[in-house]
């Protein structure tokens, strides 16, 4: 010990001179987002399944299913329990460990030169057998046992944080390919109306250039819209045909036909503004959580780089069973020998202690726990990153949805009023009051007025999606949202 003592303090002072202290993040957020005040608050149950809010009960299913068969949901399922084998494993190794082990011999022996005698037999059978149960047991003298178990509790937890950013996206993919999928139902069933309109006024125009009462010209003209409007029917149902095939595999029926699906052209308003704080984004948000607990597992494991120079002290504690049958001689009174097995039974325990302390090993271990202090000030840079990008698209997403209310509003109102346009200059050009230009003209304005007040409705949907996804859950839009009306049928 006179020998080991000037090794341990100079791997103490080393360990001392070594250690970086862990730097906590400096992450500052404004007090509050810049959106209105929400009217009521959810529980952490209903952020966690925010489509539930949309009343929508095609959608609510789709979520479930998506989470019950698909195979991106199964994976994750399997990446939970491989992440808490993984956990249990590690922190088994910081138990005590030993092995019972045991070993049955025979060996038989030819005498093939001496003379045996009575008194000194050679040859025959020996039978052994024996078993053991050694056990080493670290002393946590420096704390290496708990650190390591805190490790391995931490690496649980950035595993368990990143399959549930996993599985908010697949909530978000799948209410994201619904609302698209409904978007291009409403604007296929538009070109098909729109069409239908065309034709209408085809058979007018035809009906009028028969008769004399319009030129030709009106016929082709609107029968070169009708062409356009019909292929342009065409090319939307392909692109719904891939949206709900989409769908159908997040969900896990990729080869059901799309019909299955049936996806209505029903597009509602989004839900109004949310407020959020900064502290809730922290406290939901999975990658911020999964960038916290990976700043732990740096931490740990540089810990444990550090108390690697320290000595290691072991308990051999054991027990032992062993039976010998070997050729012997025997004795019987008064005088007589003659060859016999001779049977031993011992059992025995042993208890040793051990220490180990690398000595010349300290300048790598030193090396390497500098190493493993950069990265975790590396994993505390990453986690800022990550706060400050999660903060931006909460707000990008709050700020996008809160423009594209705005924005619902005045072509909700626009629609209406090219609506009743286009049906004035139609009813007028029928009755023959007005030229095909003013009913055309009128008529097209409506079209993009409608389809304008279509597309906005789908992508102010798909950004509440987002915005559910950015903030780490919803927001209770039902209690404070006015009386909508889906996209009406003209």
């Amino acid at each position: 010990m006179r020998r080991l003592a000037p090794a341990l303090l100079a791997a103490a002072f080393a360990s001392g001179c070594a250690s970086t202290p862990h730097r906590t993040p400096d992450v500052r957020l404004p007090a509050r987002y810049e959106a209105p005040d929400a009217a009521a608050t959810l529980t952490p149950a209903e952020l966690d399944r925010w489509w539930l809010l949309f009343n929508d009960p095609q959608l609510n299913a789709l979520e479930d299913e998506a989470f019950a068969h698909s195979p991106d949901a199964r994976t994750l399922a399997a990446r939970v329990m491989e992440a808490r084998a993984t956990r249990n494993a590690q922190t088994a190794q910081t138990l005590p460990s030993g092995n019972i082990s045991g070993q049955a011999k025979r060996e038989h022996a030819y005498n093939i030169g001496g003379a045996s005698t009575q008194l000194f037999p050679i040859g025959g059978t020996t039978d052994t057998r024996t078993a053991n149960f050694n056990v080493s047991w670290e002393i946590d003298l420096f704390g290496r046992l708990a650190v390591a178990r805190k490790v391995a509790d931490a690496s649980q937890a950035e595993a368990r944080f990143n399959v549930e950013a996993a599985r908010a996206s697949l909530a978000a993919s799948v209410a994201d390919n619904y609302f698209q999928a409904k978007g291009l139902a409403a604007q296929l069933r538009d070109a098909r109306q729109n069409a239908g309109i065309q034709g209408d006024l085809l058979h007018v125009a035809q009906r009028k250039a028969t008769v004399g009462l319009g030129p030709q010209s009106d016929v082709d003209r609107i029968g070169g819209d009708l062409a356009q409007s019909e292929a342009q029917a065409e090319n939307l149902e392909a692109q719904w045909h891939a949206a709900q095939r989409q769908l159908l595999i997040l969900v896990g029926r990729g080869f059901d036909p799309t019909s299955a699906l049936g996806t209505g052209p029903e597009v509602n308003d989004p839900p109004p503004v949310p407020a959020a704080l900064p502290g809730d984004l922290l406290a939901r948000r999975p990658d911020v959580r999964e960038a916290e607990a990976r700043i732990t597992v740096q931490a740990g494991t540089g810990r444990l780089r550090h108390l690697a120079i320290f000595p290691t002290f072991t308990l051999l504690p054991g027990l032992g069973l062993s039976r010998t049958s070997s050729p012997g001689v025997s004795f019987i009174p008064p005088a007589t020998l003659q060859p016999a097995q001779q049977v031993t039974s011992l059992g025995f325990w042993s208890l040793a202690a051990g220490v180990s302390q690398p000595t010349l090993d300290i300048p790598r271990l030193l090396y390497e726990a500098k190493a493993e202090d950069a990265r975790t000030e590396q994993a505390v840079i990453a986690y800022e990153k990550t706060v400050q990008t999660a903060f931006g698209e909460a707000d990008n997403a709050l700020v996008n949805l809160g423009a594209g209310e705005k924005a619902l509003a005045t072509l909700v109102d626009g629609e209406v009023r090219a609506k009743r346009a286009s049906d004035a200059a139609r009813k007028r050009y029928t009755m023959g009051l007005d030229e095909l230009t003013s009913a055309l003209s009128a008529q097209q304005a409506w079209l993009s007025a409608h389809g304008a007040l279509t597309s906005a409705r789908t992508q102010a949907l798909r950004e509440a999606v987002s915005a559910y996804k950015a903030i780490g859950g919803g927001w209770p839009f039902a209690a404070m949202a006015r009386s909508r009306a889906p996209v009406a049928t003209p």
